[in-house]
C-alpha cells in the first residue's frame, strides 16, 4: 500500500465499524453481539471486517458473535491472529463457514490447537473446504503430542503451517498422509526425523524447515530425503542461529537434486559461497530466490538481487530490504537486517519511505525483542533526522512514533534505546505534524526526564514537552502537571542554568515546558509556587535583563500563576510587584505587555484581597494604564489564546479601566493579527455580548471603549465576510511559538 495515499474508502468504512461495533449490534444474552440490521456483506468484505478486527485487537468473544450468522457475514478466508477468543466462541462463530483458509497464528493461550482441530473436524462444512491452516505459534495437548492423530480428519488441506509448535514426530506421519497436502512449513519444531516426507513426495512443492531444533538425521540422511522430493519447487532450510552445519554446502554440491526448485533459502548457514550457488542457480534457470543471509555468500554481481533474482543478504540495500520483506516473523533475521540497514541509512540524503515502512513492520511484529527494537530505533533515527522526516507520508511517520512509544514504554530502563526514541521523536515534523498519542508521548519523556541527567539528551526531551504541551488540552496538562514530578525537574533546570548563567536552548525549552503545563492547571500552579518557583523566576528576571526571549516566558508563566485566585497573596511581595512595575516600559512591548497582564489580574476588582498598601495598587492602576496607551502595534501575532473566557471578568471591571484596557488590548490585538481564528472564537464563546455591555456601560472610560469598539467592527467583519463558522477553540494562552 502507497503510504503517501490516503486510506481507501473500504478500510476506513471497515475501521469505523470495527472500533464502534456497539452502535451497530443489540447484545445477545450470552453477552455476544449481533449486528442489528440484517444487512448482507459481500463475502470478501467479511473476511476484511473480521482481519481488521484482530489485527486492532478488537476480536474476543464478545464481538466475534457477529460472524454467528453465516448469512449477514459469509466467511472464506479467516484471519485471527493473536486474538483473544475462547475455544466456545471460535467453534460457535467461526465453525458453521465453509472456511477456505484459517489463519490462527499466536492466538491467546486459551485457544489450543486440540480445540481449532476439534472444532474444525466437527464441522462438516469446514471439513470439506478448509484447504490452508495456518497455527503458528500455538500450543498443543499432550495427548495430541504422542498420538499425532490429530490432523488426518482435514482431508481437503493443502497448505498446513505449524510454526514453532510442540510438533513432533508422529504429527509429521499424521500430516503427510493427508492425500492433498502441497505446502508445509515445520520450522522451529520438534521433528527429529524427516523421513515421513517420502510418503508425500509426488505432491509436496513447498517446505519449510528452517531452524529444527531437534533434528537427529545427518547432512547425508537428510538430502537421501531431499534428492527424491523431485517435484520441490520451495526449500526453506536456513538457521537464525547459525549452526555449523554443513547440510547448505553439501546440498549446493549435488548434483541434479531438486531440479524443480524455483526458491531456496539457506539464510544463516556457513559454509556457503558464491560461487557455488552461482553453479547452482545456473543448472536450474527458472530460480527467483535465493536467501543468503547471514551467511559468506552473496556478493558477487550476480546474486546483488537487481534482475529476476531475488537475494537476501548484507551486501546492498537490495538484499537487505529483501530480507526485511521475507523474514518479518523471524526476529534473528530481522534483527540482523536492521543491523545492516543502519550503517546504511547512516549517510541517507534521500526520504525513503520505502524502507522506513519495513523497518516500522519489524518494529511492530517483535515488539518485545530489545535487539530489534534497539537496531530499528536507530534505523527510524537515520531515516528520519532533519529534513528526510518532510519526505516522509505523514501516515507512516505516525505509525512509526507509535511504535516508538510502545518501544519506550517496554523498556523503560534501556538507557540507549530511549535515547534513539527521543533523537526521534524530537523531529519538527512528527511533533508538529503528525498524528500519534501527544499525552502519551509526553507522559513518557517526562518519565525518562525526572530519571536522568544525560545533559545531551535533556535539551531534547525539555523541547519535545514544550511543544507536546502546548498541544495538550486543558484535562491533560493538568494532569501532567499533578500526577508526576515533572514542575520540581524543570525548576531544579531552571536552577541550574541561571546558577551558571547559562542562556541555551535547554532553559529557553525549559521555560517554554513550564509555561504550557501551567496553563489553567491550578494544581501545576501551585506546585510551582512550593517548589520555590516565585522566588527562583524573580531570580532569572534579574539575571538575564537583557534576554528578552527569557523575559517573556518567565512573565508569561507568572501570567498563569497570577490566574489562579488562590495563588494571589503568594504574589503579594513587594520586591516582586517592583521588579514587575519596572517591567512595564519595557522597550520590548511583548515584555511589557506580559508584566501588565500579571498586573492586571492581581489588581481587578474581586479577584483577590489586596494585602498591601492601597495607594501601591492605585499607583499601580495607573501606571498600568498609561503603558498600555503607549504600546506601539506589534508586527506579528505574540501570543497564541486557546480561550477568551478568562478575559471576560476582567472587562466588567469598570472601577479600575487600566485592567479593562488590558484584556481589551490583548483581544483587539490577536483578532487584528489573525481574524479567521479568533474573531470566530470569540463569536463562539459569547464575547459580542460581553463587549458591547462594556461598550455602552455608561462608566466605561474612554480609552476602553475605543478599544471595544474597534473589536466589536471586527467581528461585524468577520461574521458579514463568513457567516460566523467559526470552531470552537478550548481555553487560555500558551507560547506561540517554540525556540
Amino acid at each position: 500500500m502507497d503510504e503517501a495515499a490516503p486510506a481507501s474508502l473500504t478500510d476506513m468504512c471497515l475501521s469505523l465499524v470495527s472500533s464502534r461495533l456497539e452502535r451497530f449490534c443489540v447484545k445477545q444474552a450470552d453477552g455476544s453481539l449481533c449486528l442489528r440490521d440484517l444487512v448482507v456483506f459481500p463475502q470478501e468484505l467479511a473476511d476484511q471486517l473480521l482481519c481488521k478486527m484482530a489485527t486492532e485487537g478488537l476480536l474476543n468473544d464478545s464481538t466475534v458473535g457477529i460472524f454467528r450468522n453465516v448469512r449477514q457475514l459469509r466467511l472464506r478466508r479467516a484471519c485471527i491472529r493473536t486474538a483473544r477468543i475462547s475455544a466456545e466462541a471460535f467453534e460457535r462463530a467461526l465453525c458453521l463457514h465453509r472456511l477456505l483458509e484459517l489463519d490462527a497464528s499466536r492466538v491467546n493461550a486459551d485457544l489450543t490447537i486440540t480445540d481449532i482441530l476439534r472444532c474444525l473436524s466437527a464441522s462438516k462444512a469446514a471439513r470439506e473446504s478448509l484447504q490452508r491452516l495456518v497455527l503458528n505459534g500455538l500450543s498443543m495437548s499432550s495427548l495430541e503430542e504422542s498420538s499425532g492423530r490429530c490432523f488426518s480428519s482435514l482431508q481437503g488441506l493443502r497448505a498446513l503451517s505449524v510454526s514453532s509448535v510442540d510438533f513432533y514426530d508422529p504429527g509429521l506421519v499424521d500430516v503427510c498422509s493427508l492425500p492433498r497436502l502441497e505446502s508445509l512449513d515445520i520450522s522451529n519444531t520438534s521433528v527429529t526425523n524427516l523421513t515421513p516426507l517420502l510418503s508425500c513426495k509426488d505432491r509436496l512443492r513447498y517446505l519449510s524447515m528452517h531452524q529444527l531444533k531437534r533434528l537427529e538425521m545427518s547432512s547425508k540422511q537428510l538430502l537421501a530425503v531431499l534428492s527424491q522430493l523431485e517435484g520441490l519447487q520451495h526449500l526453506d532450510i536456513s538457521d537464525d542461529k547459525q549452526f555449523m552445519s554443513d547440510v547448505a554446502w553439501q546440498l549446493l554440491e549435488t548434483p541434479d537434486i531438486l531440479p524443480a526448485l524455483v526458491s531456496l533459502d539457506l539464510s544463516g548457514r556457513k559454509q556457503v559461497t558464491d560461487a557455488a550457488v552461482r553453479a547452482f542457480v545456473a543448472e536450474r534457470p527458472g530460480m527467483t530466490f535465493v536467501g543468503l543471509l547471514a551467511t559468506d555468500a552473496g556478493f558477487s554481481e550476480f546474486l546483488s538481487g537487481e534482475g529476476t533474482l531475488k537475494v537476501t543478504g548484507e551486501a546492498n540495500e537490495t538484499q537487505i530490504c529483501e530480507a526485511l520483506r521475507r523474514y518479518t516473523e523471524r526476529e534473528g533475521f530481522v534483527r540482523e537486517a536492521l543491523f545492516h540497514l543502519f550503517s546504511l541509512t547512516h549517510v541517507i540524503e534521500k526520504a525513503r519511505p520505502d524502507i522506513l515502512k519495513l523497518v516500522a513492520l519489524g518494529m511492530k511484529n517483535h515488539p518485545t525483542t530489545l535487539n530489534v527494537q534497539l537496531a530499528a530505533s536507530a534505523c527510524v533515527f537515520n531515516l528520519t533526522k532533519q529534513d528526510l522526516a518532510f519526505g516522509m507520508p505523514v501516515r507512516l511517520l505516525g505509525q512509526v512514533t507509535q511504535l516508538l512509544l510502545e518501544a519506550m514504554k517496554t523498556f523503560p530502563n534501556h538507557q540507549q534505546l530511549q535515547k534513539n526514541c527521543l533523537l526521534s521523536l524530537c523531529s519538527d515534523r512528527i511533533l508538529q505534524e503528525v498524528p500519534f498519542n501527544r499525552f502519551e508521548a509526553a507522559k513518557l519523556v517526562m518519565q525518562w526526564l525526572c530519571n536522568h541527567e544525560d545533559q545531551n539528551m535533556q535539551r531534547m526531551a525539555v523541547a519535545i514537552i514544550s511543544i507536546l504541551a502546548a498541544k495538550l488540552s486543558t484535562e491533560q496538562t493538568a494532569q501532567l502537571g499533578a500526577e508526576l514530578n515533572i514542575v520540581k525537574q524543570l525548576l531544579h533546570i531552571v536552577r541550574q542554568k541561571t546558577s551558571q548563567g547559562t542562556v541555551d536552548a535547554t532553559l529557553k525549552f525549559t521555560l517554554s515546558a513550564l509555561w504550557n503545563l501551567t496553563d489553567e492547571s491550578p494544581t501545576t500552579c501551585r506546585h510551582f509556587i512550593e517548589n520555590q518557583g516565585l522566588e527562583l523566576f524573580i531570580r532569572v528576571l534579574e539575571s538575564f535583563p537583557s534576554e528578552s526571549s527569557i523575559q517573556q516566558k518567565v512573565l508569561g508563566l507568572l501570567n498563569n500563576i497570577a490566574e489562579v485566585g488562590e495563588l494571589h497573596a503568594e504574589l503579594m511581595v513587594q520586591g516582586f510587584l517592583d521588579h514587575i512595575r519596572s517591567l512595564l516600559h519595557s522597550p520590548e512591548v511583548e515584555v511589557s505587555y506580559f508584566a501588565a497582564g500579571i498586573l492586571a489580574h492581581l489588581t481587578s476588582r474581586g479577584r483577590t484581597v489586596w494585602t498591601l498598601d492601597m495607594s501601591l495598587r492605585n499607583t499601580l492602576l495607573e501606571q498600568l494604564h498609561s503603558a498600555i496607551l503607549m504600546w506601539p502595534t506589534p508586527e506579528c501575532e505574540m501570543v497564541a489564546y486557546r480561550s477568551f473566557n478568562p478575559f471576560f471578568p476582567l472587562l466588567e471591571c469598570f472601577q479600575t479601566p487600566g485592567v479593562q484596557l488590558w484584556a481589551a488590548w490583548a483581544m483587539q490585538h490577536v483578532c487584528s493579527k489573525n481574524a479567521a481564528r479568533y474573531c470566530s472564537m470569540l463569536l463562539e464563546e459569547g464575547g459580542l455580548v460581553h463587549l458591547e455591555a462594556v461598550s455602552s456601560h455608561p462608566e466605561t472610560h474612554g480609552d476602553v471603549r475605543r478599544l471595544t469598539e474597534s473589536i466589536l467592527d471586527s467581528l461585524h467583519r468577520h461574521r458579514a465576510r463568513t457567516g460566523h463558522n467559526g470552531e470552537t477553540q478550548a481555553h487560555t494562552h500558551r507560547e506561540r511559538d517554540v525556540p
